[in-house]
């Protein structure tokens, strides 16, 4: 294979040192001229674009699951709200992949997760060739390399390819991509082996030695110990390995454990929207939760201060949305305690319809909202660990212990009163509360991944078949003349697995083959 003799790279640059992102950065990232990799520097530049890491815009996972639902209701009162794409995601298509040559999926989220792969594979190649550098510094830029690799393919793996058990490990999964040839080999290689690749940079990632807290101050933008322990505990619960997934998630408590108490930390933010309302000619005022604030300036989203201070972050991933709309279920607002959990309060944006226009006539529905409009936390928190924790004891006979881990989340997002502690007169109703615990703390951005698990662990009560009423569509829009029909996804469909960007397939001239269904 021919190899790249060098890389010219727009890089991201973060300031030495802190004052204008309250003590993190002196200024925001910024693009710089294109630079050729030949210090050690250039390698640590490439791997500060937090802007590029953190991003997961997987429509998938955002749009899929039993948390986002759109009902004909409100499609109805706004259809210009819902793009054909969303609706295809909403309802599992697969009938519509290709139409007279027209790329009819979204693979920015693809192409974002192998960039990222491609990145790290930059940092291993130029490791020993650059300037600079002591050999821990050196250690630790390889073990983060290891990291990324690892995180985008799992998240590619639990997007694209088929849960993987022992009846799909020979199933198809993933072009494996070690090195920074563009003449690198394009095929799928089986499921098995791309969770070997997983396991073998998760072992070399575990080497690394930075501490998540630096100075007093959180750097999750960055691999660490804890970021590595995280990942790896989420990674062994979705393999079942319940004795290693709490084993990790302990580590990562031992690194960092700090919970955000939304009795005292959280408020409303300043920034408010006032709609007029038709026909009735009222007017509403939207409140948003303080994060909301955080990254605007002008409705421009130019300061990631509030991303970089959430002091639950272990590794800062985020679930993207760029219509900015995450619509809660009716099934998942009624999981929540409407007037003890503060997580309502504060993320529950009621009136967010109007928000987004649906003001003549008004309709009334609310919105997800945690940082800005756009995003979610998707990377591994402290609380998630807890919830790992909970969800590996229950797993394994130990329902006290677990509804202690719960109630340690619980504490920090609920009112003082009764209703805090959970309690479980057996280990079914342990696992249920540990399900709808992390369905109430991690919406959105994990619901994708735990249903796929939960539909093939050892453990039946936890299965899910997803079912949406929904008007008949095609290509080229909602045929809202129709009668509606119904759609469904079953926990043995093969549409576990979503469709492969077209653009891709088309790219690699036959190489990369599409999933069946």
């Amino acid at each position: 294979m021919k190899k790249v003799k060098y890389l010219t790279l727009f890089l991201f640059v973060f300031a030495a040192s802190c004052s204008k992102i309250d003590n993190f950065l002196d200024e925001a990232p910024s693009r710089t001229s294109g630079l050729q990799i030949t210090t050690i520097d250039h390698l640590e530049q490439l791997l500060n674009n937090f802007s590029l890491y953190a991003a997961e815009g997987n429509p998938t996972a955002l749009y899929s699951t039993d948390d986002f639902h759109i009902s004909k209701a409100l499609y109805d009162a706004r259809p210009a709200n819902f793009g054909i794409n969303i609706i295809r995601y909403h309802n599992w298509d697969v009938s519509f992949l290709t139409e007279n040559g027209t790329n009819l999926t979204d693979g920015s989220f693809w192409a974002r997760e192998f960039q990222k792969i491609f990145y790290a594979n930059t940092v291993l190649e130029y490791l020993d060739r650059v300037t600079g550098g002591t050999p821990e510094q050196k250690a630790n830029l390889k073990a983060e390399a290891h990291l990324i690799r690892a995180y985008s393919y799992w998240v590619l793996a639990n997007t694209y390819c088929l849960p993987y058990t022992d009846a799909t490990k020979n199933e198809p999964g993933l072009p494996i991509r070690l090195t920074i040839s563009f003449e690198e080999a394009a095929q799928r290689q089986p499921l098995y082996k791309v969770y070997e690749q997983i396991e073998a940079d998760l072992t070399d990632a575990s080497k690394i030695n930075v501490p998540l807290v630096q100075g007093g101050k959180i750097t999750s933008w960055r691999a660490n110990k804890a970021a590595v322990n995280g990942f790896a505990a989420r990674y062994w619960l979705s393999r079942f390995n319940y004795e290693k997934a709490l084993q990790y998630a302990n580590s990562a408590l031992v690194e960092h454990s700090t919970l955000v108490d939304y009795k005292t930390e959280m408020s409303y933010s300043p920034i408010t929207a006032t709609f007029t309302l038709r026909p009735s000619n009222t007017s509403y005022t939207v409140k948003y939760p303080i994060t909301h604030d955080y990254r605007m300036t002008n409705n421009t989203l130019t300061d990631p201060t509030g991303i970089l201070q959430w002091k639950e972050f272990m590794y800062l991933r985020m679930l993207s949305e760029s219509s900015w709309w995450y619509i809660p279920s009716s099934d998942l607002l009624a999981l929540y305690d409407q007037t003890n959990d503060l997580r309502y309060r504060y993320h529950i944006v009621e009136g967010y319809s109007y928000d987004r226009g649906i003001t003549n006539p008004s309709y009334d529905y609310p919105g997800y909202v945690f940082f800005f409009k756009s995003e979610v936390p998707s990377g591994p928190t402290v609380a998630e660990m807890l919830l790992i924790k909970a969800e590996a004891l229950a797993h394994t006979g130990q329902s006290g212990p677990a509804m202690d881990a719960l109630n340690t989340i619980r504490a920090k997002r609920m009112t003082a009163g009764s209703w805090v502690n959970l309690t479980a007169a057996n280990n079914d109703d342990a696992m249920r509360k540990v399900t709808e615990e992390r369905r109430r703390e991690m919406p959105f951005a994990q619901r994708w991944f735990d249903l796929r698990r939960y539909n093939h662990n050892e453990y039946a009560g936890d299965d899910v078949n997803l079912t949406r009423t929904f008007y008949p569509y095609t290509s080229a829009g909602v045929s809202t003349t129709q009668p509606v029909q119904t759609y469904t996804l079953n926990k043995g469909s093969r549409r576990w697995a979503a469709p492969i960007p077209t653009t891709e397939i088309i790219a690699s001239r036959g190489e990369l083959q599409q999933n069946t269904y």
